[in-house]
């Protein structure tokens, strides 16, 4: 009955929509229970908040205000001194004479939005049947549940699952539905962000947006920022309406590149994950009788197999949403509303595609705005190509340019056949991102003035492992500041290289005591093994944590032995790695 006035707020068709969509989006499987309630009350809740937004009329004001604030915005910045946030508020100040959306919007417990999902999946696990001979013909016909529970184990904690039945799973993948929706909560916007106006008013035109991101459940931070006075979050929402109204658009050539390859079984090697039919297939059950070593064998192998099934379907669905996204938005220009952690670090909204993602959405952004690149732009794309590589990275700028001049031909030539050339891109670090900057200096560099071409591309740039440089400057460590970048020297510093050079000495050192371990890792210890450690060192990683973490990158490595990974699974504390 608590929950009964909650099931009146829409039309019976809108929940029904909720949860075949959550049906139909169910992995083979399953997913926690847990998951699936608050994702099911959560869409609920934003689908009331824009139905009361048009009971109430504000729908209305929203669009007068947003037209007018758009075009304020087109106008270039000629609206002298006046940043977004001032625009609208000048605008509603003309409009109504002051503020008049700014409690809109009325959050929702968690726990309420996680009653009303439970209820509804109970009612999806209770009432969605299926005919159990849909596949197979059988004499008797009956119904049986298309959804059922079950329990799993992740880590120590058992958890409920949803699991749905093999033969639904099996009726959608020969359905091959050819389009994926999405709420537009997740999606990127097609027109510019509403400016953050107060912690409860912001980013989307209608749906609800949180400006700070916290744990399900957890009021603390908005009470807090509701408390402050206005003008001190001013700086902060000032600074997330700037990042959101920088417009982007896709890289059109590249997308089809990396679609052609995804259609083609993909690439691992190039982050492009392979469709199940690539799964290693699972061992042929064991017949007779058979030894505890042969059975436990058996069993490691068939868990080993699984487990590789279930990454690479959560890889190649993580892969096709990113790519279904990006060619949905082939032709348009698009906006990356921002909120924040509690950290003050910021965040696009939208979670699946946008320019914090892999190498691989990084490299199908452009900006929409291009600018000419002028007397040191072109010096600026080969600077950064270099830096893509992982090469020269102890190298001075000026010494990155001109290795970048002495390979052109390589640069050129992976711009003009990616697939068919030599592929010198393939190898850098960040291949994608390499490819589609190769394209831009070939483009720039035959123009007929490099100075006066429109580029679209965008430089990313990053401190030097920034955990350890505010290490650094708090504990006032010259030779740590130095290692990181923060302190002048000849030439950029590779904290990472460093680290990989003082291990390699440990490793020669043990393996002229005859440690095994040490002599097999003969040439394995680079930067790459490392890295991951040394960057999160700093953020909590524990001796545990950080011996798995090397363990995967050792296994990366093509020309690493994998029978010796093993042995590596039986040393428990790796000496070479210094506390």
């Amino acid at each position: 009955m608590n929950l009964y006035p909650f099931l009146c707020l829409l039309e019976e068709e809108q929940y029904i929509d909720i949860m075949v969509q959550s049906l139909t989006s169910l992995p083979p499987t399953g997913e926690s229970f847990l998951l699936i309630s608050r994702d099911v009350g959560n869409q609920i809740y934003n689908r009331f908040s824009i139905r009361k937004k048009q009971q109430a009329f504000h729908i209305e004001k929203i669009q007068s205000l947003y037209r007018d604030f758009c075009q304020l915005l087109a106008k270039n910045g000629k609206v002298s001194g006046l940043l977004p946030r001032e625009m609208w508020e000048k605008l509603e100040h003309e409009k109504y004479g002051g503020p008049c959306l700014l409690n809109v919007e009325t959050s929702w417990p968690n726990s309420l939005v996680v009653q009303l999902g439970t209820h509804l999946v109970d009612l999806m696990v209770q009432e969605i049947k299926i005919q159990n001979n849909l596949l197979s013909p059988r004499s008797d016909t009956k119904f049986i549940p298309v959804l059922y529970h079950m329990y799993s184990f992740r880590s120590t904690r058992q958890i409920g699952l949803i699991k749905p039945h093999p033969i639904f799973s099996q009726i959608l993948l020969d359905a091959s539905e050819s389009s994926l929706t999405f709420e537009s909560l997740v999606m990127p916007m097609l027109c510019p962000p509403v400016p953050w106006l107060s912690p409860r008013f912001g980013a989307y035109l209608l749906n609800p947006a949180k400006l700070m991101r916290s744990l399900d459940g957890a009021v603390q931070h908005q009470l807090l920022l509701e408390k402050c006075p206005p003008g001190q979050l001013h700086p902060v929402l000032d600074s997330l309406n700037q990042l959101g109204l920088c417009a982007w658009r896709i890289n059109q050539p590249l997308l089809d590149i990396i679609v052609s390859i995804f259609n083609e079984k993909g690439n691992e090697k190039l982050d492009i994950p392979p469709p199940l039919s690539e799964a290693p297939k699972l061992p042929d059950q064991l017949q007779g009788e058979t030894s505890s070593l042969e059975k436990m064998t058996y069993q490691r192998e068939l868990t080993r197999c699984r487990k590789k099934t279930s990454e690479m379907h959560s890889l190649r669905m993580d892969a096709l949403y990113k790519l279904s996204i990006a060619n949905h938005l082939r032709e348009k220009n698009f906006w990356f509303p921002h909120n924040m952690d509690f950290r003050g670090r910021t965040y696009p909204c939208p979670p699946y595609f946008n320019h914090l993602g892999s190498d691989v959405t990084r490299a199908l952004l452009l900006f929409a705005e291009g600018k000419p690149l002028g007397p040191k732009g072109l010096e600026w794309l080969k600077t950064h190509l270099i830096n893509l590589t992982g090469l020269k990275k102890r190298s001075s700028l000026k010494e990155r340019r001109e290795y970048a001049d002495t390979i052109m031909k390589d640069i050129l030539d992976s711009a003009d056949q990616p697939l068919n050339g030599k592929r010198w891109w393939m190898e850098a670090d960040e291949p994608w991102q390499a490819l589609a900057c190769c394209m831009e200096i070939a483009k720039a560099s035959r123009s007929p003035d490099p100075t006066k071409y429109i580029s679209h591309f965008p430089v990313h740039q990053d401190g030097s492992c920034n955990g350890l440089q505010h290490y650094a400057a708090l504990g006032r460590d010259e030779i740590g500041a130095r290692s990181v970048n923060l302190m002048p020297c000849k030439s950029p510093q590779d904290v990472y290289s460093g680290v990989a050079q003082q291990v390699e000495e440990f490793r020669q050192r043990d393996a002229k005591r005859g440690l095994k371990i040490a002599q097999v890792l003969d040439g394995f210890i680079g930067r790459k093994v490392v890295k991951q450690t040394v960057m999160t060192v700093v953020y909590g990683v524990t001796r545990y944590g950080g011996r798995l973490q090397i363990e995967k990158r050792l296994r990366e490595l093509e020309a690493f032995p994998q029978t010796f990974s093993v042995l590596i699974n039986e040393v428990v504390e790796w000496e070479y790695f210094i506390d």
